[in-house]
């Protein structure tokens, strides 16, 4: 049977272990889409309602699943579309192939329609971009595409003009000069430090009476080691957001999240700690860690290029995670100085003890800290997680409690809005059997996760079990802007800008898709409807009405950021009234743990 250049394309996907593609049709790339039809029975393809999304859903599947992720669009308006998606994959390190389509060879330079220069367009986000010219060409390119995004773990992109997918495949091109062969299968590297390296690390380590670790994503599989490190050590572990999941918020000596959308028990443990131990993360804000020269530091991470760039150290491990600390603990001695620990620990105390008072503030109608408060004990013990970008990030950050098991992500470095359901999407098509949750802001929702419900629709009755939730915090505001723009600048909000227009989120997922809808406007009706949700036989889709006036303020707050949230309250913001009231009850709540204002 004859073999077009977009059946080898396939076929190599295959032989490269790919079995799902999300993707978006046109006709740029109409000889792929019709390779797909005759390779229907060895892919999975996922049809999104818009490129950007096939490309988060391919970033997503990559972050859940630790393989290649591909997504597949057509040439000109298709290929930009994806660009978006592809950045946040960049920025977060993770693998994905993008393969996108191209006008006709020779119409190239013409200015044809839909003539776009891929090259350029692909040329930053991805570190491998190459279009195939000729069918002899195709097989090395493939090759190289996908050695590259898994050995890097970075993206790249396969540019396939249209003409060029109906040729004659060329499986083994000729043997002259100027072709090339290539292979299935890429080398994974495995640096590890020397002997002489850990014990410096640990030298270094056990100087210090006062130890903090900071850990990332890169953590995520190693979670059993940094436990044991960090009881030698007796020190606290704050985790960066991508690294949410790589501890349980259970154990006493875990102080949460840090940074921006960090606690108070993280900001204190930098702020005291002589020495720091930084695993498998690139935190990017270093006014949350030691002073520069505070504090003696030790980094390990699989790259070496990500080491000493936000804070100075003076050993590097470079390893798998896991690996190094294996190694690295029996050279590690017992501190004797056990009033860090429990410093740490009677922070994270009351810490836990404040967020609950704070919670359960009342507000209007809803206090969006007691939405999650509410959540953390009725998650499934396999969830995943998958939040998007917007004041909820904060309290998921600091409010949701995390049980091994557990797994969750979102877009990190990028900080993208509405990655939220595309993230779900592709967490659900990885692992069919576990009960999935995407937290979504309704400026996000609006922005793409409503249409992207439908592609839920389509598909969520070949999933294993029904279990997938999207939960919509309706403020009717850009609320993580808002209080940026208020905190950072002291401008009142600008109502033109931030308004989120009213939407009927969980009648239009039950009267529209057939999910079950739930509505919640009372704090009160919040435990029952998260139990709803989770029981469910079908997707759910539950609208929260919270108060957008309630402050999503870091651990702590600088003069000159005070200055400006006084500043925008003179200036008369419209929600004046509101701040105020819920400023007080903050207040009142950290004063006064457990009294309602």
């Amino acid at each position: 049977m004859r073999q077009t250049v977009a059946d080898f394309l396939l076929q190599r996907l295959s032989d490269w272990g790919i079995r799902r593609v999300f993707g978006y049709p046109g006709d740029g790339i109409n000889g792929i889409m019709g390779a797909m039809g005759r390779a229907a029975d060895r892919f999975d393809y996922v049809r999104v309602r818009h490129e950007e999304m096939a490309a988060f859903m391919a970033g997503a599947h990559a972050k859940f699943t630790g393989e290649v992720g591909v997504c597949l669009a057509t040439s000109g308006p298709g290929a930009i579309h994806l660009l978006n998606g592809l950045y946040d994959a960049k920025m977060d390190h993770m693998p994905v192939v993008a393969i996108v389509g191209q006008q006709a060879r020779s119409s190239l330079g013409s200015d044809y329609q839909q003539e776009v220069d891929l090259q350029t367009l692909f040329k930053d986000v991805t570190s491998y971009v190459e279009t195939l010219m000729v069918p002899a060409q195709a097989r090395q390119v493939i090759d190289r595409a996908f050695r590259i995004a898994a050995a890097e773990r970075c993206v790249t992109c396969i540019i396939v003009p249209n003409d060029l997918q109906e040729l004659d495949a060329v499986a083994s091109p000729p043997r002259k000069h100027g072709d090339v062969y290539s292979g299935i299968g890429y080398a994974n590297p495995h640096p590890t430090p020397s002997d002489q390296q850990l014990q410096q690390a640990a030298e270094v380590l056990n100087a210090g009476r006062k130890v903090a670790i900071l850990i990332g994503a890169g953590a995520l599989a190693a979670g059993d080691e940094v436990v044991a490190v960090a009881n030698r050590l007796d020190a606290g572990v704050a985790k960066a957001l991508l690294g949410k999941a790589a501890l349980a918020d259970d154990l006493p000596f875990v102080t949460g999240s840090i940074g921006l959308l960090g606690t108070k028990p993280s900001w204190q443990m930098m702020n005291d700690c002589d020495t720091l131990l930084m695993i498998g993360t690139t935190f990017p804000y270093a006014e949350f860690l030691p002073e520069d020269g505070q504090a003696r530091a030790v980094q390990i991470d699989i790259n070496p290029r990500y080491v000493s760039m936000r804070y100075p150290t003076e050993v590097n491990l470079i390893g798998d995670s896991a690996e190094v600390l294996n190694r690295l603990l029996p050279l590690l001695q017992p501190k004797d100085n056990p009033e860090w620990r429990e410093r740490i620990e009677l922070n994270v105390r009351k810490w836990w003890s404040a967020l609950e008072a704070k919670a359960m503030q009342p507000a209007n109608p809803i206090n969006p800290q007691r939405i999650f408060w509410e959540l953390s004990p009725r998650l499934p013990d396999n969830v995943i997680i998958c939040g998007d970008c917007g004041s909820h990030t904060n309290w998921y950050a600091r409010d949701v409690k995390m049980r091994k098991g557990m797994m969750g992500s979102l877009s990190g470095k990028l900080a993208t809005m509405g990655s939220g359901v595309p993230y779900a999407i592709a967490a659900k098509f990885a692992y069919p059997d576990r009960p999935v949750l995407a937290i979504v802001g309704d400026g996000a929702m609006q922005m793409n996760g409503n249409a992207e419900l439908i592609t839920v629709k389509q598909y969520w009755k070949q999933w294993k079990t029904p279990n997938f939730v999207v939960m919509v915090l309706a403020n009717h505001d850009l609320n993580q802007v808002t209080w940026e723009q208020r905190a950072m600048t002291g401008d009142p909000k600008f109502e033109a800008s931030q308004h989120v227009e009213d939407f009927a989120y969980a009648r239009y997922a039950e009267d529209q898709l057939g999910f079950k809808g739930i509505r919640v406007d009372k704090p009160e009706d919040l435990g029952k409807a998260w139990e709803e949700a989770f029981a469910a036989d079908r997707p759910v889709l539950i609208e929260i009405m919270s108060d957008p006036d309630v402050p999503p303020l870091p651990p702590h707050i600088t003069l000159a950021e005070a200055k400006a949230f006084t500043s925008t309250l003179l200036k008369g913001d419209p929600n004046e009234v509101g701040i105020i009231r819920q400023s007080v009850r903050d207040l009142m709540a950290r004063v006064l743990p457990g009294k309602n204002g």
